[in-house]
């Protein structure tokens, strides 16, 4: 029989060690992506009008990362980023071309997640390709064909595809909260990829656009006169014309040069901004389901754009693609009591490559060797561990927009600079101060002052370029 000493012994052992049930119980994961949603877009984001309660909800009750990322600003190429957690070199699918085959094989998150026991859906805009088959990973299957459609859209779900009537982004909440509400033993994930803010585009398999549908955004109709009346806030490159950007002075085509009489229209920006009202309301929606079900706190709610977008800074208008802080910030908002803070305000950079690692920690699966990015946990945690001070990003030309002609590029942003190379435009890279331009207005890269900066970015550049196609 053991003696009194060992059995204090044995009992301290079994009170430290964690019960089967805690030690197993993985938590739900609910990723919302956001079509084209800038940084600023959101109230919580200092927005000085867009009603976005709901978002704001997740940013004040959880994190709002203040330097968050894109390592490609393109749909399809981002999209693959976040699911893979790799580069674009990596994981192939460089453009929104066709690439169903290729999306077919990515080595995404979710199919870790499945084979550790998870049940997996996906809802919404997949672009990776447009055949109408379930991606492997997922056990629910709802996706559009390419951009899909803003009302009325073709889904393809589960083996069948039919039209259905409505708003698409209140279909999809529809189909989110029916996936939530089933009963189930197993953790669950879903991705929400909503069409919004993203315009009806008509779009040919291989990228190139064929038209636009009426009415461009489509908000829905209870939000068509919202924000009627506000006026829309300006950063300081708004209607500039570049001024030593020589890959976007270059006269291409028929296209006038960029400056005033290019920059978004107002009511553009109204309608992408009543867009969101709907995600936001929709957002709202799956949080009170969850609540009513007890399974709230016990779910990480992730809400990111894809890419940022142009709101006529630097004349740009309704495009993204470029390396500018436009088109590559963007938010993200993690809600997740039992480990994130409420208000916290994450500042380390944080990128696209990095969610897959981030989910899947949280599972408690290793991360594959294939993965790219690192997982923000030890962040969220608020840790502070040896962290990235520099990171790259990377665009393959595509035919789509005549302005983009020859435009692909490798870049990197440091903490305070950034160094764009053109891929195929000798002579036009670019270099800025972030401290002291921080709406790039100012390129340095031919600056005798700067000359010793300029070897540091192009080297760090090139470490970063090597790094990715390891």
């Amino acid at each position: 029989m053991p003696s009194r000493s060992l059995w204090r012994v044995l009992i301290g052992i079994a009170l430290a060690a964690p019960s089967a049930s805690a030690a197993t119980a993985r938590p739900n994961v609910i990723l919302i992506v956001v079509d084209d949603l800038r940084w600023d877009d959101l109230g919580a984001a200092g927005h000085p009008f867009a009603k976005t309660p709901h978002s704001d909800r997740l940013a004040r009750e959880g994190a709002l990362f203040q330097n968050m990322f894109a390592t490609t600003p393109l749909c399809s190429p981002s999209r693959a980023s976040i699911l893979t957690g790799q580069y674009t070199r990596r994981h192939g699918i460089l453009d929104n071309t066709d690439r169903s085959a290729k999306s077919h094989a990515l080595a995404t998150f979710p199919r870790e997640l499945q084979k550790a026991g998870y049940e997996t859906a996906f809802l919404g805009k997949w672009h990776m390709g447009n055949d109408e088959t379930r991606r492997p990973g997922f056990d629910h299957w709802v996706a559009m064909k390419g951009q899909g459609e803003a009302v009325d859209p073709l889904l393809h779900e589960n083996g069948k595809s039919a039209t259905v009537k409505g708003y698409v982004t209140d279909i999809l909440t529809e189909r989110a909260l029916a996936f939530v509400a089933r009963p189930r033993e197993k953790p669950f994930f879903l991705m929400l990829s909503h069409k919004a803010l993203h315009p009806n585009v008509i779009q040919r398999d291989d990228g190139s656009v064929v038209s636009i549908g009426e009415g461009g955004f489509i908000p829905a109709e209870r939000h068509r006169t919202l924000y009627a009346d506000a006026p829309l806030p300006r950063r300081g490159n708004y209607a500039v014309p570049p001024r030593g950007k020589s890959a976007l002075e270059r006269p291409i085509g028929n296209l006038p040069p960029l400056g005033p009489g290019t920059v978004t229209a107002d009511e553009t920006i109204r309608d992408r901004l009543r867009m969101l009202a709907a995600v936001d309301e929709g957002l709202g929606r799956i949080l009170e389901s969850l609540e009513k079900r007890g399974a709230l706190d016990d779910t990480m709610i992730l809400l990111i754009g894809d890419n940022g977008y142009f709101y006529g800074e630097h004349g740009l208008s309704e495009e993204r693609r470029l390396a500018y802080e436009e088109s590559i910030r963007l938010p993200l908002l993690v809600r997740y009591p039992r480990l994130v803070r409420a208000g916290s305000r994450p500042a380390p950079f944080a990128l696209t490559i990095d969610l897959a690692p981030t989910i899947l920690e949280l599972a408690g699966i290793a991360a594959p060797a294939s993965i790219d990015g690192r997982s923000l946990l030890p962040i969220l945690r608020g840790e502070t561990p040896a962290w990235r001070t520099s990171f790259l990003v990377e665009y393959n030309s595509d035919a789509v927009f005549p302005r983009m002609d020859r435009m692909g590029y490798d870049a990197v942003r440091t903490l305070t600079q950034k160094y764009i190379r053109y891929r195929e435009l000798p002579g036009m890279d670019e270099m800025y101060d972030l401290e002291r331009d921080p709406f790039e207005l100012q390129n340095l890269v031919a600056s005798r002052a700067h000359r010793s900066l300029r070897d540091q970015l192009r080297t760090e550049l090139d470490r970063l370029v090597g790094e990715a196609a390891r």
